[in-house]
């Protein structure tokens, strides 16, 4: 079963990247991730892996099985009989918007139980997660409001 849901960021997509491979910060901007941990220290790409803690949810660790920066990322997470598979696409605009997809694919010959107990649950953390995403890179890409001060001659 494939879960995707999309939104348009009004950023270009190289801000978008910069917070969503930040995975570490994830916690502060979505309320679908408790906990966020890179396993190593070299820069996030193919290989890499995340600890992540979601809400009623148990620890997993998220290896990146293709990465093409700055337009997206794909990473799973593996158990007995069931493959997780997530994907973070990034689609630049020539108006210097950016459209996001988050899919979740889930495979494998416990998909369809999982299904049963999971699919409300990651369709809200995906719209959580665009959300967040929206909210954190737009605060970060507008510059804060600057009140314009006037003196009056003669003060």
């Amino acid at each position: 079963m494939k879960y995707e849901a999309s939104i348009d960021i009004e950023a270009d997509a190289q801000e978008v990247w910069k917070v969503l491979t930040d995975v570490e910060l994830w916690p502060e901007w979505t309320w679908s991730v408790a906990r966020a941990k890179r396993l190593s220290n070299e820069p996030l790409g193919p290989g890499s892996t995340v600890l992540l803690k979601q809400p009623r949810l148990k620890e997993t660790v998220w290896t990146i099985t293709a990465f093409e920066a700055p337009l997206g990322f794909t990473w799973q997470d593996s158990h007995r009989g069931l493959v997780i598979v997530g994907s973070h696409r990034l689609e630049p605009r020539a108006d210097g918007t950016t459209s996001v997809t988050l899919t979740v694919e889930q495979r494998g010959a416990l998909a369809p139980v999982v299904r049963l107990f999971s699919a409300r649950l990651i369709r809200r953390y995906l719209d959580l997660e665009c959300r967040g995403l929206k909210d954190r890179v737009e605060r970060i890409a507008r510059p804060p409001y600057q009140p314009r001060i006037v003196v009056a001659a003669g003060q």
